[in-house]
């Protein structure tokens, strides 16, 4: 008896390393305790908001029984938030915008649902680097799109042009990039992304429908070292990015998003006007109204940086002590080190003998290395350090014994 759609069965399967990893991290925890884990798999923030986030929510509650009501709100998103995102995007994306280019959404994955669902065809192609969050293809297979993922340039993950360009067919309609990029960190070049952007100008000179290019930009503000997370919205008028306030305020469960268009696309009101619809229709209505408000009153907050960066460090002290090989991510938190003996399935295995959880990069695209998310407590990764330097010794002496035997 076949009680769900193929689509959504092959679909579980592919998406089962990191829910794998979850239900592992799970049993580990009760059976040895969660101090003796060291669970690296997910990247959920775990830095509390902004100091006065109470405050605002106090605020909000007392509004209740006044002006702040709990009802619908429209479908784009309450107008005063819409206003004050436009002019906070105007600065950050370097273009002037209005309102009217900006739909607030579920989180940036509502953003790009409804964006797929508005501009795709059964069959269309979503070109994407890899490795990639793991969700993409779903998000695009629900309305028939295919992900064709292209990949990145190892180690430091920088786009390959040449290879997106020669990706590109009739069928695409979307080149789908992530920066800061999860699960690498990694942080395109204003370079690469100028050329990509002029390229997709021109390539759409002489197409009826046109390919976009979207920027998924949930951890913009997390970058470090000073390093320049380039605007989007300028390199083409095909551009658009969508974000959230997930990271950036510590409020994952809120799901604030939004998707804004870059105010020279042709017939720029006629997609804005579509993705509305398609917030609508897919269900999520309106994206949460306390949310909302609560985002509204701290667009200038955000979580103390500081805190994933010394974290970063940590991570990468423990790293370099097992002899793991890696490119320090310039932006995000997770690190995508080498697998060693390039089977990060296999290491992955190795780590879990430690009560180490990563995912394997099999997972995102992209096999031979793997991904650690340091969104945890600095201690937990410090006291990490023995059972990494552990795993990676175990693990070389079985590989070295393996090609001893097959080499006799």
């Amino acid at each position: 008896m076949r009680m769900i759609s193929e689509n959504i069965q092959a679909q579980m399967e592919k998406s089962s390393w990191i829910r794998k990893m979850f239900e592992k991290g799970a049993e580990l925890k009760q059976k040895f305790g969660a101090e003796s884990v060291f669970d690296f798999s997910l990247g959920n923030p775990d830095i509390p908001p902004p100091a006065n986030t109470r405050e605002i929510l106090i605020e909000l509650a007392g509004q209740l029984s006044q002006s702040l009501g709990m009802g619908y709100c429209p479908n784009a998103g309450l107008p005063v938030f819409r206003a004050a995102l436009a002019e906070m995007l105007s600065k950050e994306q370097q273009a002037e915008l209005q309102a009217a280019h900006v739909v607030v959404t579920c989180g940036a994955a509502g953003a790009l649902t409804a964006f797929f669902r508005a501009v795709l065809e059964p069959g269309d192609e979503v070109i994407t680097p890899a490795p990639y969050f793991v969700e993409y293809g779903a998000y695009c297979a629900h309305f028939g799109g295919l992900l064709r993922p292209v990949p990145s340039i190892a180690p430091a993950f920088q786009l390959d042009l040449e290879a997106i360009k020669g990706a590109v067919c009739e069928k695409t309609r979307v080149v789908l990039i992530n920066s800061p990029n999860n699960p690498t960190g990694c942080i395109y070049s204003k370079e690469i992304l100028q050329e990509l952007g002029a390229w997709i100008t021109k390539i759409n000179g002489g197409r009826e429908r046109p390919v976009y290019l979207v920027s998924d930009e949930p951890y913009r503000f997390l970058a470090y070292d000073g390093v320049e997370v380039p605007p989007v919205l300028p390199l083409t008028p095909f551009a658009l990015v969508l974000g959230s306030f997930s990271k950036k305020l510590s409020i994952p469960g809120e799901r604030v998003g939004y998707l804004v268009a870059n105010p020279q696309m042709p017939d720029v009101r006629t997609l804005i006007n579509a993705v509305t619809l398609t917030n609508r229709t897919l269900g999520f209505v309106n994206a949460p109204v306390i949310g909302q408000r609560m985002a509204l009153q701290m667009l200038d907050a955000g979580v103390d940086i500081g805190i994933y960066q010394r974290r970063r460090d940590a991570m990468a002290a423990v790293l370099r002590g097992a002899g793991i090989n890696f490119s320090m991510p310039a932006g995000a938190f997770y690190f995508f080190p080498e697998a060693p003996g390039g089977d990060d399935v296999q290491f992955v295995s190795a780590l879990l003998q430690r009560n180490i959880l990563a995912v394997p990069g099999t997972g995102f695209g992209y096999p031979g290395y793997f991904r650690l998310s340091f969104s945890v407590q600095e201690d937990v990764i410090q006291r990490s350090a023995p059972a990494f330097k552990e795993a990676v010794a175990s693990y070389k002496l079985a590989l070295s014994e393996i090609k001893k035997g097959v080499e006799k």
